[in-house]
């Protein structure tokens, strides 16, 4: 039993060192499979994030005689997620693996700056001279006479502004001062139906005072349109640094005040026409400035009102003894257009008056006096022009006393007066009328509603020089209209008559064919709504060559 015993005590301690050693292996194969079993996953990650292979996005089947190509409609709307792109594990360099060499290229070597230069040159100047160079090689002069003619057609801004910023020669043409003699500025700088802001006014008037300094030395023609603000200043900038200005035109503007008017009496000695029609103006600043500066005045034009009376009361008693153009209109949509004027004290006036204007206001005359022998009229005038659209007061005798001195009156519009006559026209005292307006549109049917005659009178007095005649709905008989285009047939000559307006008349188709044959210069005809004629001539002629055409088919 002790051997025995002994025996075994000897074996238990070897076991128990095979068991520590045993140990040890296991917990290192432990970690190796650890590591195996964290590889793969890592791996099966991977895999698990790559995309998918993407399936086409049609089928193809086969038919009888041909493939049939079908697209995936549900394709369009898959989405493919790509894995970020991420940087791998750095690959061991094997030691028997031979590196590759690189290649050393020689460095180029470097240019002379005078060689760099001239190569660049080459390379530059074909390409400019095709783009740039020939606005930049040009004369001035020519710059210049090329901007005249836009200046011309489109106005001086803001063409002259933009072009200024191209380069230093356009800037040194787009300055010359001849280029700023005549100048439009609109409303710009806000929109439509916004305030103005206080910092938008201050741009304005920096903007105006540096154009007025530098560019306006020689300004004669000034235009503001559709300014509510701010016309005061300009006006006042403008005349104390534009000695030149001759005319000043504000349409459609508002805010002119007494202020802004006698600026242009202190500054603008040149000052010869003013235009306010469509603006909204203080009467009495104006009034005033009649008083004091009338005599400088030549043209006046403004928009007739209830104040603004006091303009034409002005002009009548003799602010403006040298006075030529006298304009004074009404809107369409107005009611009260009925006006008194003394055409006898506008006669003593205003003796150099050529051109008299009162379109759409009723002129209601004033009993005149006993004419004397001395007064002479108008004896300059050159167009009167009394048109309106409603009804008229004008009579044979009014008219014998307004223009009974007018012996160079070549334009007389007379649209609406229905109760001047041919006889009283054939009286008035001027032999070479070269404009004859007596159409009716639509009017109210005062006066003479009857037939009239004899407009043969007026061919022969005006036959020889008449250019324009317009007589619509004059209600002519179609005998008396045959009469007088015969008279003018025989009275006229071929390239006299360029514009013919029978709308709505009684002309009949041999007298016109006649006509049209006879004037060769005839380039505007007018023959809708006459009933005599067929219906597929009534209508407008603009041109020589749709006359040629009526004429083709007259025949």
């Amino acid at each position: 039993m002790e051997d025995f015993g002994s025996g075994g005590s000897v074996q238990n301690g070897r076991v128990d060192e095979d068991a520590a050693s045993g140990s040890g292996e296991n917990e290192q194969r432990r970690a190796q499979l650890k590591r195996k079993m964290d590889v793969k996953a890592k791996k099966a990650k991977k895999k698990a994030r790559l995309p998918r292979p993407q399936q086409p996005n049609y089928t193809i089947e086969q038919g009888e005689d041909m493939l049939l190509y079908i697209t995936n409609v549900s394709s369009q709307f898959e989405v493919f997620r790509t894995p970020r792109s991420k940087k791998g594990p750095k690959r061991k360099s094997l030691k028997n693996q031979k590196k590759k060499r690189k290649t050393v290229r020689p460095k180029p070597k470097l240019e002379k700056k005078a060689a760099k230069k001239k190569k660049e040159q080459r390379f530059s100047e074909p390409q400019l001279e095709a783009e740039d160079r020939w606005g930049q090689h040009l004369p001035e002069e020519v710059l210049v006479n090329i901007f005249q003619m836009v200046v011309v057609q489109d106005g001086a801004v803001p063409f002259l502004c933009r072009v200024g910023r191209v380069c230093r020669l356009w800037n040194a043409a787009a300055s010359t001062l001849i280029l700023w003699r005549k100048v439009t500025v609109g409303h710009c700088w806000i929109e439509p139906a916004r305030k103005q802001l206080e910092k938008t006014e201050n741009k304005i008037k920096k903007t105006v005072t540096w154009l007025a300094q530098n560019r306006f030395s020689q300004l004669r023609d000034f235009t503001l349109c559709h300014w509510t603000k701010n016309v005061d200043f300009t006006l006042e900038v403008v005349s104390k640094f534009c000695p030149h200005l001759h005319s000043i035109h504000l349409s459609y503007c508002k805010g002119l005040t007494a202020s802004g008017i006698q600026s242009l009496g202190q500054h603008s000695r040149s000052l010869q026409r003013i235009n306010l029609q469509h603006s909204e103006f203080q009467v009495e600043g104006l009034v005033e400035y009649l008083e004091e500066h009338g005599k400088q005045i030549r043209e006046m034009l403004f928009t007739r009102s209830n104040r603004s009376d006091k303009v034409l009361a002005a002009i009548t008693r003799g602010c403006c003894p040298d006075l030529e153009l006298l304009d004074v209109n009404k809107k369409l949509d107005s009611k009260d257009t009925e006006l008194s004027v003394c055409f006898q004290s506008l006669q003593k006036a205003c003796p150099k008056l050529k051109v008299f204007r009162m379109l759409n206001i009723q002129i209601n005359h004033k009993p005149m006096q006993r004419r004397d022998e001395s007064e002479a009229g108008f004896p300059l005038l050159d167009e009167f022009c009394i048109a309106n659209t409603e009804y008229s007061y004008m009579t044979d005798q009014v008219l014998q006393d307004i223009l009974f001195g007018s012996t160079q009156l070549r334009v007389l519009d007379l649209r609406g007066s229905t109760r001047i006559t041919t006889c009283g026209l054939a009286q008035l005292p001027c032999p070479k009328l070269e404009c004859l307006f007596w159409g009716q549109y639509f009017t109210k049917n005062l006066g003479f509603t009857s037939v009239k005659k004899n407009l043969h009178l007026l061919m022969e007095k005006w036959g020889q020089t008449l250019q324009q005649l317009d007589i619509t709905n004059q209600p002519f008989t179609g005998t008396d209209l045959e009469v007088a285009l015969s008279f003018l047939l025989q009275v006229a000559h071929t390239e006299t008559l360029l514009s013919l307006n029978l709308s709505g008349t009684r002309v009949t188709l041999q007298p016109l064919r006649a006509v049209v044959e006879r004037m060769t210069s005839l380039n505007y005809l007018n023959i809708s709504s006459c009933r005599n004629l067929p219906r597929g001539v009534r209508k407008i002629y603009r041109s020589r060559e749709d006359i040629r055409k009526l004429l083709d088919n007259l025949h």
